[in-house]
């Protein structure tokens, strides 16, 4: 579409994205519908999108199909489809059928999709591109001898990846020959199950490295620019659980040639849309990681240090316009941080705890965003992300971002699951964290922070016996 206006967007997505993006479409006039399974059809996303559609019984199955939820875009009367981010935002199949029926799809083409969610083919991209890579395999392993020899080369400990894999699966380290033949089959047995595709490539371990990505942002005019970067060393398990912009781990100069070195690579593939250049920095080298070809979920800290509003600009570049801005006018101001407040078990090896939640009460004051679509009542599904919420905070400076951001924990009232969030008190309090000296080791390095003390705080007694005095007087009326 040339320098017009989208009229009606699907929303290929659910939770707190899908909710992100229907409130986006409101505030440009824009018209959204909503898809949801079963286990959705009281979500909110749901109830505030202009229309919604059921996809059926199966919890998964209707989020997943990329067929039909094109034909429920061109049956509708839609101009564009939004992935969001999971499910099929990074899947080539479901630009390609847009592209077929007529449909925007809110991303790069199918082409760009393909290659990039290719680890390979994203390396030989990046090296052609002057963006330095880690040092690995050429190509694809073909067997496990292939990886022995691979790893002699590039030197132990390496990492084995899934080629088509991404969100921290089909991903082991081998600290030796032993250990990788252990764990080939393994990952070539993951790989397959979770994204149909037995290709593995091996990288050098880059041990304890910081994990910095830069958001970009280009159109179909060639214009693309960057929004500066996201700290998201904070992770276990290759999953982020904090993130913070701009980091405050690099200075000037190397923020500078970070970005530099996200636009390069977003030419160097002719993106177009928004998207997420990663790093990994160790000492002073850095090596390019991957590509998202999506939206992120810590998109909302750049949003609040830059003033950008993300998605909006998504819509637009969708639309075929040109970005709203020029990298000059880009700044930064302030540090922002995210927490993921996800439905877990610090205590217990972050175990899921799926359920009700009997009470919620959102922290807010200055300062504090919580992107979400939980409420009071709401039954938390068990076959979907652990994620309940993402509780966002800025302030002028570091000190007092982290202040708001305990504030903001302890204003916060959600019962009935267990959640991350006592854990995340820790963290706020730890004195390398309070440094800004962290890494990706940090979480396994600091394992007393999940022995916490669960004592409750006083008015979190007084609504357990509110609820039970209401249970009770229910339990009688209905006795009477």
């Amino acid at each position: 579409m040339t320098e017009s206006t989208l009229n009606k967007v699907l929303i290929a997505n659910r939770g707190e994205i899908a909710l992100r993006l229907v409130r986006a479409c409101a505030e440009m006039g824009i018209r959204s519908v909503a898809i949801y399974t079963e286990p959705d059809r009281y979500g909110l996303f749901v109830k505030r999108a202009s229309e919604a559609y059921s996809m059926g019984e199966d919890p998964l199955a209707g989020y997943l199909d990329p067929l039909r939820i094109v034909n429920l875009a061109v049956e509708t009367g839609c101009d564009a489809i939004h992935p969001g981010y999971g499910f099929l935002s990074e899947n080539p199949e479901l630009a390609r059928l847009c592209e077929e029926k007529d449909i925007v799809f809110i991303g790069p083409n199918a082409e760009v999709i393909a290659r990039m969610g290719d680890k390979t083919q994203a390396r030989f991209a990046m090296t052609a591109a002057g963006v330095p890579v880690t040092p690995g395999s050429e190509g694809n392993l073909a067997n496990v001898d292939e990886a022995l020899a691979c790893a002699e080369q590039v030197g132990y400990p390496v990492m084995i990846k899934a080629t088509s894999g991404g969100g921290g699966r089909g991903i082991r380290r081998c600290d030796d020959a032993e250990e990788l033949r252990k764990q080939y089959p393994r990952v070539i047995s993951e790989a397959t199950k979770a994204f149909g595709s037995a290709e593995v490539f091996m990288e050098r371990c880059i041990v304890d490295p910081k994990h910095i990505e830069v958001q970009v942002l280009a159109d179909s005019q060639g214009n693309v620019i960057h929004l500066y970067e996201r700290d998201c060393s904070i992770q276990r398990r290759n999953q982020k659980l904090i993130e913070i912009a701009p980091s405050p781990q690099i200075d000037e100069d190397l923020r500078e040639h970070l970005g530099e070195l996200a636009v390069r690579a977003a030419q160097a593939v002719g993106y177009v849309s928004a998207g997420t250049v990663e790093f990994l920095l160790k000492d002073d080298e850095v090596y390019f990681m991957e590509m998202n070809t999506r939206i992120q979920v810590e998109h909302t800290i750049t949003e609040q240090i830059t003033g950008v509003d993300i998605v909006r600009e998504q819509l637009r570049i969708a639309a075929g316009h040109s970005l709203a801005y020029a990298q000059q006018d880009i700044g930064y101001r302030g540090y922002a941080m995210q927490l993921r407040i996800n439905a877990e078990d610090p205590k217990n090896d972050f175990l899921p705890s799926f359920g009700r939640i009997t009470h919620y009460y959102a922290p807010g004051g200055p300062g504090v965003r919580v992107d979400t679509a939980i409420y009071t009542g709401y039954e938390i599904p068990p076959h979907f992300d652990s994620m309940c919420l993402k509780l966002v905070v800025w302030a002028l400076n570091w000190e007092e971002m982290v202040a708001r951001a305990r504030r903001a924990i302890d204003d916060m009232r959600l019962h009935g699951i267990r959640t991350t969030a006592a854990y995340y008190q820790q963290i706020l309090q730890n004195e390398d964290f309070m440094r800004q000296e962290f890494d990706t080791s940090f979480v396994s390095r600091h394992p007393e922070l999940s022995r916490y003390s669960d004592k409750r705080h006083p008015s979190d007694v007084a609504l357990t016996l509110a609820a039970a005095i209401a249970a009770y007087a229910g339990w009688g009326q209905a006795n009477d």
